[in-house]
């Protein structure tokens, strides 16, 4: 049992440095459409490959057939943990940006300039509308035909349900700078309407 404790963990170990090359390599020599679908399929490789070496090299005949797909399978599991957690969260964390944009600020900004940084800096220095659309797009949700962007069925069915769950299932008393509220399940009740960029 310790033998076969060991030499799982010592696959695992394994398992997270082909992770972090095949990631390192990706991200930084070739081209990437979606910072989160590249690197689900670092994971992918990394299983693959590290679920070739135990299925196939001799130290790990130890293992019993479905021993060694439990481990594939935690190696899946751990990369698609690792694909949302680390890099995606980095690329798309509000939260991360805030404190770089203190951090690079000097180490404060006034609470009342927050709005100003967040649509005249956060939006043009991350390119946020560029990257939303083309993730969209290669997320087949959206299409975009003569300067139109519309849904697609696959699109309105992800958005229909991501209405019904905030509506639903999003904290009815979430904590706002101090007060509890449920302004966040229905960010569209205060919205005003502008219909001049609505597409004819």
């Amino acid at each position: 049992m310790t033998n076969k404790f060991i030499k799982a963990l010592l696959a695992t170990t394994l398992f997270v440095l082909v992770l972090l090359t095949v990631h390192a390599i990706h991200m930084t020599v070739f081209r990437v459409s979606v910072v989160f679908y590249a690197a689900i399929g670092d994971a992918l490789i990394a299983s693959v490959i590290c679920g070739t070496l135990v299925l196939f090299v001799s130290s790990f005949r130890i293992f019993s057939s479905f021993e060694k797909l439990q481990l594939i399978v935690i190696w899946l599991l751990s990369g698609y943990a690792f694909a949302i957690s680390v890099p995606t969260v980095i690329d798309r964390s509000l939260s991360f940006y805030i404190l770089e944009k203190i951090q690079q600020r000097g180490g404060g900004i006034r609470q009342d300039a927050f709005e100003q940084v967040f649509t005249r800096e956060y939006v043009k220095e991350h390119r946020l509308v560029d990257v939303r659309l083309t993730e969209q797009l290669e997320s087949g949700t959206i299409e975009v035909v003569d300067g139109c962007v519309s849904l697609t069925s696959k699109g309105n069915m992800i958005a229909t349900f991501g209405r019904y769950y905030r509506t639903h299932w999003l904290p009815k008393r979430r904590l706002l700078m101090g007060e509890y509220s449920d302004d966040l399940t229905d960010p569209f009740k205060n919205s005003s309407v502008k219909y001049e960029y609505i597409c004819n």
